[in-house]
């Protein structure tokens, strides 16, 4: 097994175009963040988990909206880049959510969030495991993924109930990078909550939006009808 992530050399390499875009890329800002900031709870007075924070723009929101968050990311180039965009709002550290989070002691947060990460890790029961360790009883673990039913149409998989490891060029953000990901079938997705303890709340194939319409009409028609990204909230028994 490889000792960094998958797409580690990826996200280096695109780190500060993407810190740039982010705000305002159609796909991230009109379409998956609309949908995953409306699965949150009331977050203030939380202690929040944002894991693969990026460049910080969960982070922040989740400051603002008064929750004391910890960010985590694998690529170095991430953390500081979200240390430039948060300052000491948040605390920040290099981790990689294929490893057990040892740092944490159990039942340390009230919500984990992984947003747009996990396609980039292999073994979903064991982060599942340490997500289900290091939260309270009671919470949250929210995050989003590439849609199992989009991904084995976007990559022609032969296999559907296969988990593979997938890749493609990314330019949207400025620079070109080749992209690796690990695709799942749906019962990739939800047998690893349930085996590490999670019970599902709420499940959302995000829909379109009016900025999305207008700033990106072309993936505005192909999205009203079908979908790129699954969104989901679980609670820890």
């Amino acid at each position: 097994m490889s000792e960094k992530p998958i797409a580690f050399d990826a996200y280096q390499k695109l780190a500060d175009s993407y810190a740039a875009k982010v705000d305002t890329k159609p796909h991230n800002a009109y379409y998956e963040r609309p949908a995953t900031l409306s699965l949150l709870p009331d977050v203030a007075g939380m202690d929040v988990l944002d894991a693969g924070c990026g460049p910080g723009v969960y982070t922040e929101i989740l400051v603002e909206l008064g929750a004391t968050v910890v960010g985590i990311d694998a690529s170095p180039r991430m953390i500081e880049l979200a240390r430039d965009r948060v300052g000491d709002r948040a605390e920040f550290e290099v981790a990689d959510l294929s490893k057990p989070l040892d740092r944490f002691e159990a039942e340390t947060f009230d919500l984990v969030l992984s947003p747009l990460v996990l396609d980039y890790v292999d073994d979903w029961r064991s982060v599942f495991r340490e997500f289900f360790r290091v939260l309270k009883p009671g919470g949250y673990l929210l995050f989003s993924i590439h849609h199992p039913f989009m991904d084995f149409q976007y990559f022609k998989s032969e296999n559907y109930y296969a988990i593979e490891k997938v890749g493609v060029e990314w330019s949207g953000f400025g620079e070109k990078v080749f992209m690796p990901s690990i695709r799942r079938p749906m019962e990739e997705v939800i047998n690893p909550l349930a085996a590490a303890g999670f019970v599902i709340e709420r499940m959302l194939e995000p829909r379109v939006t009016k900025e999305l319409k207008a700033t990106d009409p072309r993936h505005y028609a192909e999205l009203s009808k079908q979908p790129c990204f699954l969104c989901v909230r679980a609670r820890k028994r």
